[in-house]
C-alpha cells in the first residue's frame, strides 16, 4: 500500500483486515495477494465467495461478531494492533517475504526501532548456558540493543531476565509468544511475561485467547528471527527449535552466531553443528556487537539463500494448474515452468484452491493438494 493509504487506514478497513486474516484458509501469502489484487480488505472480503467457488467450494468469511469479540479482548488485555504497512510495524520484519500481516503488541513499540539481536537456545539448558544467556543479554541491553527471545524456559527466560536487568541507553527486551497476547506460557513464566510487557514489549501473532499449539511455534520462531539483525544460539540440541530459528534468520539474510560447547554434551551439539555449517563462533558480547555494528544485509555467516519470490500480479486470470498438483509438495517455480503460465496467473490459481480448502502451503515456497 502507498504511504497515503497507510495514513488513511479507516476503522472499518482496519476491522476488515482483521476479519480477512481470520477468515478460513487465509494466511500471510493469500492475505497479501488479496490486498494487492483488490486494494482494500473490504473489497477482498466481498470477492472471497466467488474466488472460492472458482476453486470448487462454498465460502463464508469470518463472522463479524467473532472479530468484535477479538477486538474487545485485545483492548481488555491492554494491547493494540500493528498492521504490516503501518508506521510502527518493525522495518526488519517487513523486509521478510510475506511477513505477518497483523501483530498484537503490549508495551514499548519504540524497541522495534532499536538495534536488535535474538538470543535463543535450549529449554533444558545447563547452568553454565543459562548464565551465559543472562550475561550476554545484560551486556547487550546495556549497550542499547533490544534482546529478542521467545519467553520459553531455559535460555529464553534467562535472556529476558538479563536484558531487563541491564537495560540502558534505549536497550531492553522483546518477547514473542506462540499464544494469544492474553495467554501466558509456560505458566511458570507468567510473571516474567507480564514484566516483559510492562518494561519491554510483548508480541503475539495469534488472536487473543489462543492457546499455544505445536504448529504455532515455527511462526513464532520466524518472527523472532525476522525482528533481529542477528540470531545468537547459546545452547541447543540437534533438530531443536532454536536451530530452526537460526536457519530462518539465515534464509532472511541475517547474521547467525553460536557459542561453542563441549562435544560431550548433547545440548552443545546444535551450536557446534551450526558453526560447522557456517555460523559465526562468538565468545563474548563484544563479538556479537562487532558483527552487528553497521550490518548492511551481508552476513559473514554462510548458511542458506532465500528462495525466489513469485508474487501475483494485479488483474491476472488464474492458470489451469489443478491437474499438476498431488499430495506431494512441489515448488511454485516448478508449477510455473510446467504450466507455461505467468507467475501471477499461477499464484491466482493457487489462491483460489487455497480459499476452497484444497491447497496446503509448505515451507520453502512449496504447495500440495490438501489431504482432507
Amino acid at each position: 500500500m502507498s504511504e497515503a493509504a497507510q495514513a488513511t487506514l479507516t476503522r472499518d478497513e482496519a476491522f476488515s483486515r482483521i476479519r480477512l486474516l481470520r477468515s478460513p484458509n487465509i494466511g500471510p501469502v493469500s492475505y497479501n495477494q488479496l490486498l494487492r489484487r483488490f486494494g482494500t480488505a473490504m473489497a477482498a472480503l466481498e470477492a472471497l465467495p466467488d474466488l472460492a467457488a472458482r476453486g470448487g467450494a462454498p465460502y463464508r468469511p469470518a463472522a463479524v461478531d467473532r472479530i468484535e469479540i477479538e477486538v474487545a479482548a485485545v483492548r481488555k488485555a491492554g494491547a493494540r494492533y500493528l498492521f504490516h504497512d503501518g508506521p510502527d510495524y518493525p522495518a526488519l520484519l517487513s523486509a521478510l517475504e510475506n511477513p505477518p500481516p497483523i501483530l498484537t503488541v503490549r508495551g514499548d513499540a519504540a524497541l522495534l526501532a532499536r538495534p536488535s539481536v535474538a538470543v535463543v537456545g535450549a529449554r533444558n539448558a545447563s547452568a553454565a548456558a543459562v548464565k551465559l544467556s543472562r550475561d550476554f543479554s545484560i551486556a547487550l541491553a546495556g549497550r542499547g540493543y533490544a534482546v529478542i527471545s521467545g519467553l520459553a524456559r531455559g535460555i529464553d527466560a534467562a535472556a529476558h531476565r538479563g536484558a531487563l536487568a541491564g537495560m540502558a541507553d534505549g536497550g531492553g527486551t522483546v518477547g514473542v509468544i506462540a499464544s494469544g497476547i492474553d495467554i501466558a506460557y509456560p505458566p511458570e513464566n507468567a510473571d516474567l511475561q507480564e514484566q516483559v510487557a510492562n518494561e519491554g514489549l510483548l508480541i503475539a501473532e495469534m488472536p487473543p485467547g489462543t492457546e499455544p499449539l505445536a504448529r504455532h511455534f515455527p511462526h513464532r520462531n520466524r518472527i523472532i528471527a525476522g525482528l533481529a539483525t542477528g540470531t545468537l544460539v547459546v545452547e541447543a540440541a540437534p533438530k531443536s527449535g532454536s536451530l530452526i530459528t537460526a536457519r530462518l534468520a539465515a534464509e532472511s539474510g541475517r547474521e547467525v552466531m553460536a557459542i561453542p560447547g563441549s562435544p560431550l554434551d548433547s545440548r552443545s551439539q546444535g551450536c557446534n553443528q551450526l558453526i560447522r555449517e557456517g555460523a559465526i563462533l562468538v565468545q563474548s558480547p563484544e563479538d556479537v556487537i562487532e558483527l552487528l555494528l553497521g550490518f548492511e544485509g551481508q552476513p559473514r555467516s554462510t548458511f542458506r539463500e532465500s528462495g525466489p519470490d513469485f508474487a501475483a500480479s494485479d488483474g491476472e486470470e488464474p492458470a489451469d494448474i489443478a491437474g499438476l498438483l498431488t499430495l506431494a509438495p512441489v515448488g511454485v517455480d516448478e508449477l510455473i515452468r510446467q504450466s507455461g503460465a505467468s507467475a501471477g496467473a499461477v499464484q491466482m490459481a493457487l489462491l483460489e484452491l487455497e480459499l476452497a480448502g484444497r491447497l496446503t502451503r509448505h515451507a520453502a515456497g512449496r504447495v500440495s493438494l490438501s489431504s482432507n
